[in-house]
């Protein structure tokens, strides 16, 4: 049955002249900060923010913190249906392609492929599906068969002809961590990714992600606030290179700064014990506008575009096919 679904892959450089594309909402972190009358100053803070967390990780033979660039490419993943025209295929995931730059040799490196991660299924799972069946439950708990499909999904993508033909190693996805789990300190220390916290039980975030064929470890780098949940397949630790690892580091670090400074851009570190929460009031601002609420109300709009134009045309088609598919 996996032969209905292929992919296509569109690439659109993430630079201080980028603007959103109108007839897609899918980039809303993106487009949230490219848009309005401080957009380019918006863009360039960022792309600086990122440069600048780079180089201060990759110290190394790096006297001035000027050797490396970090170019980002977003990757738009469309979605074609059994004997659909390209025209007509729907867009249903989006991530961050990194590529360094090396001042000093004149090359450019491959990074890590993943760091943010957009979804138009997982909007709807989380900001339609999830929603609703709350509405009639007296106690948190989510519907049968939550994340199966979009689990699938991902999984036929990176396992598909057009990931390979584009990308080298597996992705990695880097988000926030869960303000709802605690989050304790161990002695390991990685000396790119930093010290290692565990927590007692996995998030939803966390289920959700391991319904993707992916593990999470949790890292606090250097000069950091918070840790980081890292999402992957394989092994982290072995299967990336040091460069690669600070590519999604100093991207997804400056992001989180922009879309969660109460725990990113605390004034504190977090300790051996560390509840992450958003009503924490001793951060700073970064210069960088951006706007929370908004990127709220699209995930809604984008999981009922989703329901609209994917879920319900073809539920049929894809029970079906997630009941036959063979991960």
């Amino acid at each position: 049955m996996s032969h209905e679904f292929t992919f296509s892959i569109k690439t659109t450089s993430f630079d201080e002249d980028y603007r959103p594309a109108e007839n897609t909402r899918i980039t809303t972190n993106f487009a949230n900060l490219a848009r309005g009358i401080s957009r380019q100053e918006n863009l360039r803070n960022t792309l600086r923010m990122i440069d600048n967390r780079f180089n201060s990780l990759a110290h190394r033979d790096n006297p001035h913190r000027d050797r490396f660039n970090v170019k980002l490419e977003i990757i738009s993943v469309a979605m074609n249906m059994h004997g659909q025209a390209d025209a007509t295929a729907l867009p249903i995931i989006e991530i961050l392609k990194a590529n360094i730059f090396d001042h000093k040799t004149g090359e450019t490196i491959e990074g890590i492929v993943g760091n943010n991660f957009s979804s138009y299924v997982r909007d709807y799972d989380f900001s339609v599906l999830l929603l609703e069946h709350a509405k009639n439950q007296r106690e948190f708990s989510t519907p049968d068969n939550f994340g199966d499909l979009h689990g699938k999904l991902f999984q036929h993508f990176v396992n598909s002809d057009t990931y390979r033909q584009h990308f080298k190693k597996p992705p990695v996805i880097c988000l926030s961590v869960s303000s709802t789990k605690v989050y304790r300190q161990t002695e390991n220390c990685h000396p790119v990714l930093g010290i290692e916290y565990l927590q007692d039980e996995y998030s939803l975030t966390d289920d959700y992600f391991k319904k993707m064929g992916m593990t999470v470890r949790y890292f606090m780098p250097a000069n950091s606030s918070a840790p980081l949940a890292f999402y992957f397949f394989g092994d982290l630790l072995a299967d990336y290179t040091d460069l690669e690892l600070i590519s999604t580091i100093s991207t997804m670090d400056s992001f989180q700064k922009i879309y969660r400074p109460e725990i990113y851009n605390a004034n504190s570190a977090a300790g051996k014990f560390y509840k992450p929460s958003l009503q924490h009031q001793d951060y700073s601002l970064t210069r960088i506008v951006y706007d929370r609420e908004e990127r709220s109300r699209l995930a809604v709009e984008q999981g009922r575009f989703a329901e609209e134009h994917f879920i319900k045309p073809y539920q049929a088609m894809l029970e079906q096919w997630s009941a036959n598919y063979a991960l």
